[in-house]
């Protein structure tokens, strides 16, 4: 019975629209989980005292009744989750999934189910076992007690030590090797304002896959000259890769000796960006902030793993915090040590786990105001510590996927440019999508319904999603798999028009009007046509 509720349940609606096989493993998931409180119920129920004899004739007149039930339980599901998913699509603005492929749902959940079900009884019958060899030499609860833990470690130890860290090492041997290929146009830059050049020290082959196309990239001079139509100089871009020094301290120090060659503490604008897992950098973000500032800005950036963001985020997550604080106390101490009339506009900015990583380098906003001009945070996990203790302390009645802290007076949190707008400068800006599953992706789903489902939605969301304990956490993992692959402004998906207005919010350029936004976005058009 538990197992049928949770399996429609599961069929709500979510965040995102998911493809048929994806919801038919969240469907198994939930359906598995549902089975699994159901049997913690009658366990509890039968210690409690209650235990019920029933006939053959009522056993089988409850079966009937289950079965009929789920006869027209199960297909009724169906048919309103295809409904709702493509209610879905239609708020995030995709194209409606052909419905006859959602009755394999049913195919796919019952496999997922049916597996870890079976996982499940062998690891308790594994359990009886070492309780009754235990059982030789201690008494029979002892035993029991003593099996359930040796099992359960002997378990979680093959999962993580066997499974987890062989697959990780799997996935880290093949973006290694994928690190030393490139991006399809990527060409090594000859400006001296870019590591990897004939001018720079740092070897271009050691900047890795992420690290080349960044340097690379980016609008030349003459394009950034065309949309300000004044004069540009060729933004500055300096990187430092896994392998272009022996630690992560000395890559930092590697990338603050680019900076000092390129000439960037003479740039209007010095940023620093901290990368997702692979050493990727938004490019949005990065070029974005070269239009509003015309190209007199100096970015730097480096690589800490070769593991793409997801393997990272599970297998670690000290690797980003370390090096979002190696860097930016780098860079802090050499832009300090220039006299307060000489400084360039100090700015951080991230995406994804790049946010994560880069809001360790502080212990909270006011940090942040006091040490740099402005900061950029895109998409930023629900761990990440001062991203949640500012949303914790916001400003009473104010919305969890929105909050207003001390009145916008240092922080915005913006889903849409138009969120910008407000009283207080607000030059630390949080971007993030009331869609974005990775925003608020939380094991406390599991077991809380959060704020953010139980405050008014946003208009993408749907009416009809709901917090379910276990089920909501579960529609969210299967999430987060597709959650890019959407149009922009969606999920996890963030724009350079979006990037473009928040950075001309935290900058306040002289001149910078709406015009200017709309012409960047005809700009992005062309250049990702």
């Amino acid at each position: 019975m538990f197992a049928l509720v949770f399996f429609a349940w599961s069929m709500t609606p979510s965040l995102l629209p998911r493809p048929w096989y994806l919801q038919g493993v969240a469907t198994g998931l939930c359906t598995a989980t549902g089975y699994l409180l159901g049997l913690a119920v009658a366990r509890l129920t039968r210690r409690l005292g209650f235990h019920p004899r029933w006939s053959v004739a009522a056993r089988r007149r409850g079966n009937a009744a289950l079965a009929a039930a789920a006869a027209v339980w199960v297909p009724a599901a169906l048919v309103l989750g295809a409904h709702w998913q493509d209610q879905v699509r239609e708020l995030v603005g995709v194209r409606p999934d052909q419905r006859s492929y959602y009755g394999l749902v049913l195919v796919v959940a019952l496999v997922v189910a049916l597996v870890l079900r079976e996982t499940g009884r062998a690891l308790r019958a594994a359990s009886r076992r070492v309780a009754a060899f235990a059982a030789r030499f201690v008494p029979g609860r002892v035993a029991r007690l003593a099996a359930a833990a040796v099992v359960a470690v002997a378990a979680v130890l093959f999962v993580d030590g066997a499974l987890v860290n062989g697959f990780l090492m799997v996935v880290n041997r093949i973006a290694a090797t994928a690190d030393r290929g490139d991006e399809p146009g990527v060409v090594r830059p000859t400006a001296p304002e870019r590591s990897g050049s004939p001018h720079s020290p740092v070897g271009w082959e050691t900047l890795g896959r992420e690290g080349r196309a960044f340097v690379a990239g980016g609008p030349t001079a003459a394009e950034l000259s065309a949309f300000t139509g004044r004069p540009a100089p060729t933004p500055v871009r300096v990187y430092g890769g896994l392998s272009s020094a022996g630690s992560l301290g000395e890559v930092a120090a590697l990338v603050v000796a680019e900076l000092e060659r390129t000439g960037a503490f003479d740039r209007a604008v010095l940023a620093v960006a901290t990368t997702t897992g692979t050493g990727w950098v938004d490019p949005s973000a990065a070029e974005s902030l070269e239009h509003v500032a015309g190209g007199d800005t100096a970015i730097a950036a480096l690589q800490y793993s070769y593991l793409p963001s997801w393997a990272a985020f599970v297998a670690d997550r000290d690797s980003p915090r370390a090096a979002g604080a190696a860097l930016f106390e780098r860079v802090y101490a050499a832009w300090e040590r220039r006299p307060a009339d000489r400084r360039p506009a100090l700015v951080v900015f991230g995406e994804s786990l790049g946010a994560f990583g880069g809001q360790a380098a502080f212990s909270g906003v006011q940090d942040m105001t006091a040490r740099t001009s402005g900061a950029l945070w895109i998409g930023t996990p629900n761990s990440t510590e001062v991203w949640a203790r500012t949303t914790a302390g916001r400003d009473p009645g104010t919305p969890e996927r929105l909050p207003v802290v001390d009145s916008g007076a240092d922080v915005r949190f913006a889903d849409s440019p138009d969120d910008l707008d407000g009283p207080g400068d607000g030059r630390v800006v949080y971007l993030q999508h009331a869609t974005d599953p990775v925003v608020w992706w939380s094991p406390r789903l599991l077991t809380r319904r959060p704020d953010w489902l139980a405050e008014p939605r946003a208009p993408d969301v749907s009416p009809q999603m709901t917090w379910l304990p276990a089920i909501t956490f579960w529609q969210l993992t299967t999430d987060l798999v597709f959650a890019t692959d959407l149009p922009p402004g969606q999920g996890h998906h963030y724009g350079p028009a979006e990037s473009a207005e928040a950075w001309a919010h935290i900058l306040a350029p002289p001149g910078w009007t709406d015009d200017d936004a709309t012409r960047y976005r005809d700009v992005v058009q062309r250049r990702y046509r």
